[in-house]
């Protein structure tokens, strides 16, 4: 049978870094770039004896995201443990959300050749970075870096509503498109602040979901839509010779353009949640909430239509445009100098992005 006879499957963990100043349970900065283990301190370390405090510019940076996409904010959420060893985790464990997270049942808009689709968002919860492993090709271990550890993120998990890598490109570019504009993390993918765990299952249409396995940590949208691709196939061909689809967590290879086996894929009772002791429950009044929401910066889809209303520029430039929160800044202010809407939109959509794309720059 064809791949046409199949259906792709398709949900995202999107894992965005929160641009805030300092880390979410300690003030150590968060700055990208630094030498390795110069921002830390005995609490992202998991030094014995020490205590976390919430940095309540995480929540509010959660909360707007959830009203940006549309979702029910908790009024009453709290943390919890996720436990599992690995050498770059100093505590054993990762302070998350479980049951109770702070943003639920929302949803994102995109655009696909058959008109606009809502992609359901199921949670979006905050969570704490762990550190980073560096692998030493020279003496042949691996070194920790422990810079990263303790940084605040939001974990922004999708339905299985996604059918194509095309659509994952969408939602993804959309995605990276509100969190700019609403300020609550720059988005850059080169530096691991926006990545995305990818869960692909195949099946015949009519017949149940199939089994699903997991690519951790992608973070470039050439590398998800290849991994996407090249997994699906996979899949199909292992159903095809009469083998068996195995839930497992794979690792993408940008080189070769291959998936490899890193484990067994985990479920929720694998990491035995349970609520965070040292940290008190989160409590959001009503008027904390309706704050946020009206002070909301203006989103992508608000600026889309002053474009095809204002400047007359048609739906594709103006999606084109407002993709990015920095090439739509760009955009009005060389159109308040040279006051043509449309002539400014053919430069940056033709020359400037063609400079660009040949030099793999944003």
């Amino acid at each position: 049978m064809s791949r046409e006879d199949y259906e792709v499957v398709i949900g995202l963990e999107v894992h965005a870094e929160l641009s805030t100043k300092t880390k979410i349970f300690c003030s150590c900065p968060t700055a990208f770039g630094a030498a390795p283990n110069t921002h830390t301190c005995p609490i992202c370390m998991a030094m014995p004896g020490t205590l976390p405090k919430l940095n309540e510019k995480v929540v509010e940076y959660a909360v707007r995201a959830g009203l940006a996409t549309n979702c029910e904010i908790s009024r009453n959420s709290k943390n919890d443990r996720k436990n599992y060893y690995y050498p770059d985790l100093p505590k054993s464990y990762q302070i998350s959300q479980f049951d109770k997270p702070l943003c639920e049942h929302g949803y994102v808009e995109i655009d696909t050749p058959n008109g606009k689709k809502k992609i359901r968002l199921l949670r979006i919860h905050i969570e704490e970075d762990a550190g980073k492993l560096n692998h030493d090709d020279f003496g042949g271990g691996s070194l920790v870096d422990l810079n990263r550890a303790g940084v605040p993120l939001i974990e922004m998990v999708s339905e299985p509503d996604l059918r194509s890598a095309e659509e994952v490109e969408a939602y993804m570019r959309k995605l990276k498109s509100i969190l700019e504009y609403i300020e609550v993390s720059d988005c850059k993918m080169q530096e691991g602040s926006l990545r995305a765990d990818v869960n692909v299952s195949v099946h015949k249409p009519g017949e149940p979901f199939g089994t699903r396995t997991e690519m951790k940590n992608m973070n470039s949208f050439r590398s998800i839509i290849r991994g996407i691709e090249y997994e699906t196939q996979r899949q199909i061909e292992v159903l095809e010779n009469g083998g068996k689809v195995e839930q497992e967590t794979l690792r993408w290879d940008d080189v070769s353009g291959k998936t490899f086996s890193m484990r067994d894929k985990e479920d929720a009772q694998d990491y035995r949640y349970f609520p965070e002791p040292d940290l008190v429950a989160i409590r959001l009044s009503e008027e904390y909430i309706e704050n946020i929401k009206n002070n909301l910066p203006e989103l992508p889809e608000s600026r889309k239509q002053k474009y095809l209303s204002v400047y007359g520029l048609s739906e594709k430039d103006s999606r084109m445009l407002t993709s990015s929160k920095y090439l739509s800044n760009m955009f009005e202010e060389a159109e308040k100098i040279c006051k043509n809407g449309k002539a400014v939109a053919n430069w940056l959509l033709s020359d400037v992005s063609r400079i660009l794309n040949e030099n793999e720059m944003e």
